[in-house]
Parts: structure tokens; C-alpha cells; sequence
């Protein structure tokens, strides 16, 4: 029997027929040859790389960078067999199709077998409509279940393309893979990209491109694809100069997109949350007082870190003596100015430190008096360099800063707040002051990243004297091995030996291999050439400029929906961010709601809408057939019971911000007993919800959520998370 990739049911006999499928399984059989010679041949060439000397300055930085573009691909190629393939589109007027994939793929003599998705030829298969067809006759998409076809869908858009060809159904593959259960991770959905999607996803990298759309309109899947079609388009942003960083509203939306980039082959795209930009963010609590986090949520109290840092590089205004064993030096206020002004503009405060140190010395040694010719410039300089008095003074004047240490002052010490914001009253002043300086919030955390920016690592130096230094001993070490290795070659035909092991290039890769480690630099401290933040419309003034000072390009992709801020959003996008300092900025909406079915859009409309009238509510395309359930909170138990007895596979979620949202007991008994704690029933409150979706979702209390704006967003963004059935239970 011939061996095809497909394994069609039998309700799909129809689409079994040979004049529909024949040609496909003849080319999906050459890319299973070309597949299992792609992954030879990269494995050999990634081999022979890791082989090479490890070089140093750029050939380092180039070795580097080809290891993890082959590590990628062969990941890619191994994750994948035949499902690397998406579909194939058909040119009007031409014979043969071309077949779109996950990543490029040649045969033996470099034809093209598979077209990477991100290519400008693969644009037609995403973008066709019925109204523009991109020149396409028809596009067909298929649906892989462990390695073979259990489905395809054929879209026509000439009347050439019905020509026994085409399995047409009343239904597009995108539409029916809507209804399909969720899982603990975003499903795979490249394959039904729609035309408006995707007209974003390729859309420019220069400046700032907002999403703007409400639940369900493939936001997130916008911002995933775009940053892997980047990836691959723009040479402006790749790994080389400095990549994409990717960030969330939260980790449990992390958990559940991470997968989606590894499978468009982009393993390198660094992913976080705002509270990961800075060590205290992990613990960070709640601001308490509303004011407050107002008060902090500006810009321009991120600016008082530049003062408060200011404060402490200001040259001293008296003079000072500093003895040395020869004569006496005077440095007077003009000298401490010009070591002051050593430091070039942007050098951290920690690392500019030791800038003026060295200045200040050299300014010392010239305006000493020369004595004889016995008495050298470096005896001078080592005696300065020793002086006590000359060291206290410098420490006084330009101490090590913490950036810890100097945010807290900012809450502990009014006159310093006072000093380093001049713009705030006096009760606002005392309004921020707090027992304990350093109970971080997240509201903190802007100035906290904006200090650690500006004042550096306090162990940066010594860091990276002590690698240095181990390095230093590393290379002696192998040098001495080297030698002893090569004394004891007594036979004649060791000089082949002995010539490779005097090399520096053998040197170099045995130190690569034995050195050991460096530091890793904070990975997310950037620069990153383009940023994408999803949920965007959370983001205050102050937290903007933590992604502010890690894009220098102000490259952005900005996704969000006014109309789920939880805390308002009245100002157009444009207004926004500009206000932040942004101002090349180009809007994209999404309108079509593809996930959530119009029974629950009917309910949750009017939630939101009450509170913003002119809010962006997308329009559903599909229905579930299942009308929102509403009832007691004591009927908690029956729902999941039921939901789960009749759904072997999805997952369900219980949104509440009372018991259960974080307490497995409490979850029990809320659920009366049940299976509630079963794997796939999530317990989140709103704010945790957002940006996931779920099979079933139920909602305890939503008038509990809180009050206007925040309530009504909360209830919103909880009721569009359901992709099959809303249960709503009050305990009224």
C-alpha cells in the first residue's frame, strides 16, 4: 500500500479522492527526505562551528551568533516532520502550488519545497480575501494530528480554482478551529492567521505601532507572530543588535504563550513582566493609598532620580591639603570640578567613580612640586592614591551609591524628596514618606529601575578586576600545561603536536573550555531594538519609562484595548504616548472578535459599555449555541461537575476575588467537594485572567470585582475569557 500523510475520517471520504490529494502527498514525500538531510546537515555544520576557535572581539560575537541560529533551526526541524508545512496557495493561470511552512525549506538541487511564512511570497496564503485575492486562485490549509492530515479546507477565489482541485466546505479552517478546547498552553494558530492579523503582523518596525482591540480579536496572537516576522524581515532588529524583548501583564499569561515562539523558531526573544526588570519586583506589594500611586505613577517623579542622584556629584566647595612624603598639594574647589567633570555623559555613578579618582589624581600629581629626578610621577601618584585623608574626602564626595539606598531616602528623608522634587506640595511630600523605606511597592519600581540605571551595579568594577584576573591565572595555567605537554614529546613525529599546542587558536579553545564563568549581564537591562507590550493600556507614565530606557530606537509594537484599563484610559492612544515620549506613532485596530461566541458578547457588552459608552466592543463571528448560565453560588460544584464529566479534553476557569482565588481549601469548599481542584479548573482573580481563555469560564460574585471604572473592567475582561459557555453565580 502506498504510504500517504493523510488520515482522513471517514465522514471526510470525499476528501480522500486522489485528483484532491495526489499531488500533495508527492511533495509532502520529498520534504521528508529533504527534512531528514536539512537536520543531518545542520547538525554538521553546527558541529563543525562549535569546532572552531572561539576567537575573540567580533569572530567570538560571530561564532556565537551562527550557534544559535543553527541550535534554532535544528530545534525547529526536530519539533516539526511533515507539520512544517501549513498549506499551499494556487497562483491564478499557474500549474503547480506553492507550499507555505513554519521555516524555508530547498531539495537537494536547492528547488523550494516549502516558502517560510514570514517571506513576502507567503503573504497571499494570510492576506487573500474575497475582495482581494492577492492574484491567488485558491488556498488550501490543513489540520495536523500527530504528524498527518486528519483535515484540509479549500478556499476558492476564481472560478479556475473549482476545477477539481478544491474540497470546498461550509466552513473555513480558521472559523472551525475556533470551537476546539483549550489547553494549559495558547494553541498553535498559525496556520489560520486571518488578513487583518496578518496585515499587522508585517506591518513596519520604525516608530510605534499601537493594536488597539477588544477580547477576542487575536491581539496577542498579533504580538507573538510580529515579533518572530520581525525576527526574520527587519536585519535592523536581530540578536546582533540587541533583539526583541517581549513583555506580559503577568506571569500566568507568560506560562501560557511560551511555547508559541519556540515554534515559529525564535528561542532567543527574551519574555518578562514589568516586575521582572528589577530584583525587588517579585516581592513588590500593592501601593495602599490611591494618591500615592498616583503621585508615583507620573513621569516626572522617575526624573527626581536624576537629582537625587545629582546630590551626590556635586564637586566640593572648600579645598583640601593632601601631604605626600616630597611636599604638600593644594586642591582647591576648581580641582575637584574638573575630576568631576571627567566622567563621559551617561557614565553610570558607580562606574564613573573610578574616572574621577584617576582624574582627581592626575590633577594632584601635575601641581605637584617637583623634587628630583629620583622622585617619579608614578612615586607621586602611588603616594596620592595611599593618602587617607585624600581617600575619606573622595568618599564623602563621591560615595558608592545603592540604588535601593537612594529610592528609600526619597520616602524616609522629606527635605531630600523635597530637594530632588521641588513640584510637589508639601502634603504630597509627606504623603509618600513611610515607616519602612524600603517595603517595596509596585509603584516603586519605575524609580528603583531608574535609579539601578543611573547609579549602575556598585560591584560592576570589582566583578569584572576579578574575572580579569582569573583569566590572567586561566591562560598562565594552560600555558604551563601547554609547556609540560610539549617537554615531554621525545619522539620526532610529536612536532606536528607541538606546533598545533604553541598555537592561539588551541590556546584560545582550552581556555574557552576551562576558563571559569563570567557573570551574566542582566538580560533584560537592554538595549533591545524593538519592544512588544501586550496589555499595554495598563501601563502608567512612570512605568513606560522603564521600556523607554531599554529602546533607545523607540521601536514599539503596543497592544492593548482602551476600553479594559482598569483604571481609565480617556486620552486617545496617540495622546498617551506622547505624553510618555513617544510621538511616532501609527494606530491598527482589530475589530472582529474570533474567540468569543456572541452569547457571551450579548452579556458582557453592556457591563462595559455602561461605564464607557464609546468602548471599542469588537463583533463576534460565531456562536456557541450555549446561552450563559446564571444561579447561586452554591450551584459552583454542579457546574464544574458537569462541565467536566462532559468535556474529556478544555480547560475551565472559576474568576472570583473572594475565597478560592489563591487557597486550594478554600477552593474545596467553595466547589462543595467536587473535582474542583481537577487539573483542568483554574482559580484566578480578574486582573490574573487577562489575556487567557478558556473553555468554560464562571464567575463568583462579579459584583464583588469592585466599583466603577475598575469593576466594570474587571467583569468585562472576566466574561469575554469564555470560549465555549459563561457561567455567572451570585450569592443573592
Amino acid at each position: 500500500m502506498t504510504s500517504t500523510a493523510f488520515n482522513l475520517p471517514d465522514r471526510l471520504a470525499a476528501k480522500a479522492e486522489p485528483e484532491l490529494i495526489g499531488v500533495d502527498d508527492a511533495h509532502f514525500a520529498t520534504i521528508a527526505a529533504s527534512l531528514d538531510r536539512a537536520v543531518a546537515e545542520a547538525s554538521a555544520r553546527l558541529d563543525a562551528v562549535r569546532r572552531q576557535p572561539g576567537g575573540h572581539g567580533q569572530q567570538a560575537l560571530d561564532r556565537d551568533l551562527e550557534v544559535h541560529r543553527l541550535t534554532a533551526r535544528l530545534r525547529t526541524l526536530r519539533r516539526f516532520g511533515l507539520d512544517l508545512c501549513l498549506g499551499r496557495i494556487v497562483a491564478d493561470a499557474a500549474e503547480a502550488p506553492v507550499y507555505i511552512g513554519r521555516a524555508g525549506l530547498a531539495d537537494g538541487s536547492g528547488g523550494r519545497l516549502l516558502v517560510d511564512w514570514r517571506s513576502p511570497a507567503a503573504e497571499p496564503y494570510f492576506g487573500a480575501t474575497h475582495g482581494d485575492p492577492m492574484g491567488l486562485a485558491s488556498r488550501r490549509r490543513y489540520r495536523w494530528t500527530n504528524g498527518r492530515v486528519t483535515d484540509y479546507w479549500d478556499e476558492v477565489f476564481t472560478a479556475d480554482g473549482l476545477e477539481g482541485h478544491a474540497a470546498l466546505d461550509d466552513q473555513s479552517a480558521f472559523i472551525a478551529s475556533l470551537g476546539g478546547s483549550r489547553s494549559a498552553r495558547m494553541r498553535d494558530v498559525l496556520g489560520t492567521i486571518q488578513a487583518d492579523q496578518d496585515a499587522i503582523i508585517r506591518a513596519g518596525s520604525r516608530g510605534a505601532l499601537v493594536v488597539d482591540g477588544g477580547p477576542g480579536t487575536g491581539k496577542t496572537v498579533v504580538a507573538l507572530h510580529r515579533t518572530a516576522y520581525l525576527l526574520y524581515s527587519d536585519p535592523r532588529l536581530g540578536h546582533r543588535h540587541g533583539g526583541v524583548l517581549f513583555v506580559g501583564p503577568h506571569q500566568p499569561y507568560l506560562d501560557y504563550v511560551a511555547d508559541v515562539l519556540p515554534s515559529l523558531g525564535e528561542e532567543g526573544v527574551e519574555t518578562c513582566t514589568l516586575r521582572d526588570l528589577v530584583p525587588e519586583g517579585a516581592a513588590a506589594g500593592a501601593e495602599e493609598h490611591a494618591e500615592v500611586a498616583r503621585l508615583k505613577s507620573s513621569a516626572r517623579i522617575v526624573q527626581a532620580v536624576e537629582s537625587a542622584v545629582r546630590h551626590y556629584e556635586e564637586p566640593p566647595s572648600v579645598g583640601l591639603m593632601v601631604e605626600t612624603p616630597w611636599a604638600d598639594v593644594w586642591l582647591d574647589p576648581v580641582d575637584w570640578a574638573e575630576a568631576f567633570g571627567a566622567p563621559d555623559a551617561g557614565t553610570p555613578h558607580n562606574e564613573a567613580r573610578g574616572q574621577v579618582w584617576d582624574a582627581l589624581v592626575g590633577v594632584l600629581a601635575d601641581n605637584h612640586d617637583e623634587v628630583d629626578e629620583t622622585v617619579t610621577e608614578a612615586m607621586v601618584r602611588r603616594a596620592l592614591q595611599q593618602n587617607a585623608a585624600l581617600r575619606s574626602a573622595f568618599n564623602r564626595a563621591w560615595p558608592l551609591l545603592d540604588a535601593a539606598g537612594v529610592v528609600g531616602d526619597l520616602w524616609s528623608v522629606p527635605a531630600y524628596l523635597r530637594a530632588c522634587a521641588p513640584w510637589l506640595a508639601p502634603s504630597e511630600v509627606e504623603a509618600m514618606q513611610r515607616t519602612d523605606a524600603r517595603a517595596w511597592t509596585v509603584s516603586d519600581l519605575p524609580l528603583l529601575d531608574a535609579a539601578r540605571q543611573r547609579i549602575g551595579d556598585p560591584e560592576a568594577s570589582a566583578r569584572r578586576r576579578r574575572r580579569e584576573a582569573e583569566a590572567e591565572h586561566e591562560r598562565a595555567e594552560m600555558g604551563t600545561v601547554v609547556d609540560h605537554l610539549i617537554a615531554s614529546m621525545e619522539l620526532d613525529d610529536g612536532e606536528g603536536l607541538m606546533t598545533m599546542l604553541r598555537g592561539d587558536d588551541v590556546q584560545h579553545t582550552l581556555l574557552e573550555h576551562t576558563a571559569a564563568p563570567a557573570s551574566d549581564p542582566d538580560a533584560l537591562a537592554g538595549p533591545f531594538a524593538h519592544i512588544v507590550v501586550d496589555e499595554a493600556q495598563e501601563l502608567t507614565d512612570a512605568e513606560w519609562q522603564m521600556l523607554l530606557l531599554r529602546c533607545p530606537s523607540r521601536s514599539f509594537t503596543i497592544v492593548g484595548d482602551r476600553a479594559q484599563a482598569r483604571h481609565g484610559f480617556t486620552e486617545s492612544w496617540a495622546e498617551r504616548l506622547a505624553r510618555v515620549g513617544l510621538d511616532r506613532v501609527t494606530i491598527a485596530s482589530l475589530t472582529v472578535n474570533y474567540r468569543t461566541p456572541e452569547e457571551v458578547m450579548r452579556e458582557a457588552a453592556p457591563v462595559i459599555r455602561a461605564a464607557l459608552p464609546d468602548a471599542n466592543v469588537p463583533t463576534s463571528v460565531r456562536s456557541s449555541g450555549l446561552p450563559v448560565v446564571h444561579g447561586p453560588v452554591g450551584d459552583l460544584g454542579e457546574v464544574l461537575e458537569r462541565w467536566l464529566a462532559e468535556h474529556d479534553e478544555g480547560v475551565a476557569c472559576v474568576i472570583s476575588v473572594g475565597p478560592g482565588a489563591g487557597d486550594s481549601d478554600a477552593r474545596a469548599d467553595a466547589a462543595g467537594g467536587t473535582r474542583a481542584s481537577s487539573a483542568r479548573v483554574r482559580w484566578l482573580t480578574p486582573e490574573l485572567a487577562k489575556g487567557l481563555e478558556f473553555d468554560l469560564v464562571v464567575l463568583l460574585d462579579p459584583e464583588q470585582y469592585g466599583e466603577g471604572i475598575e469593576g466594570a473592567v474587571d467583569r468585562y475582561v472576566a466574561m469575554t475569557r469564555a470560549t465555549g459557555q459563561l457561567a455567572i453565580l451570585t450569592s443573592d
